[in-house]
């Protein structure tokens, strides 16, 4: 993805807004799916993703193609947004939405897939709830936000192979943590 970005990059750093603007539609949608899993969908959700474009715009004069690729950059300052918000807050972190949401599901051909979507989607929130911190990040920026292992591992300042333990972990306890919760769900 950096390689496809990078001219654009450039471009803005140039000065170039509709670049950024074009860096901005392409990220947009992952970052927004990133922040909304964390802190829930709507108003609150869209700033955040929107303050991620705004500050790194501000500062894309001090991002260097030497360091941390651009997505992994933003993904960083997308985290440490929520992380501030969400001691704003007060809250704690953890899935506050539903996942099918963040997913993006497609949708079902009738009301029986829908409903084992439901279920499924219902089963991985409380599951993901249930798991460390550092294992539900490693899950939502691989696979609701998409990032690669070595863009994970920027994005939480982590080795390479301490994100594929982690996500290793965090699958083992999510199969662990998911099979009771399907129980219960399929006694309802």
């Amino acid at each position: 993805m950096q390689a496809e970005i990078e001219p654009l990059i450039r471009s803005a750093q140039e000065g170039n807004l509709s670049a950024f603007g074009s860096i901005y539609e392409s990220l947009f949608p992952k970052v927004y799916r990133y922040v909304a899993a964390r802190v829930g969908y709507g108003p609150e959700a869209e700033d955040i993703a929107q303050e991620v474009f705004l500050k790194a715009i501000n500062s894309l004069d001090k991002f260097q193609f030497r360091g941390p690729p651009f997505i992994s950059w933003l993904f960083r300052i997308a985290h440490n947004l929520v992380v501030d918000r969400v001691r704003h807050m007060k809250s704690t972190f953890g899935p506050m939405v539903p996942l099918d949401e963040a997913l993006a599901l497609p949708d079902a051909q009738n009301v029986e897939n829908q409903a084992l979507q439901a279920l499924d989607v219902e089963v991985l929130r409380r599951a993901l709830g249930r798991v460390s911190e550092l294992q539900r990040q490693v899950v939502l920026l691989r696979f609701i936000a998409g990032l690669s292992l070595a863009e994970t591992a920027v994005a939480m300042n982590r080795k390479e192979n301490t994100i594929k333990a982690l996500q290793h972990s965090a699958l083992a306890a999510l199969r662990r943590v998911m099979h009771p919760i399907i129980s219960e769900a399929a006694l309802r």
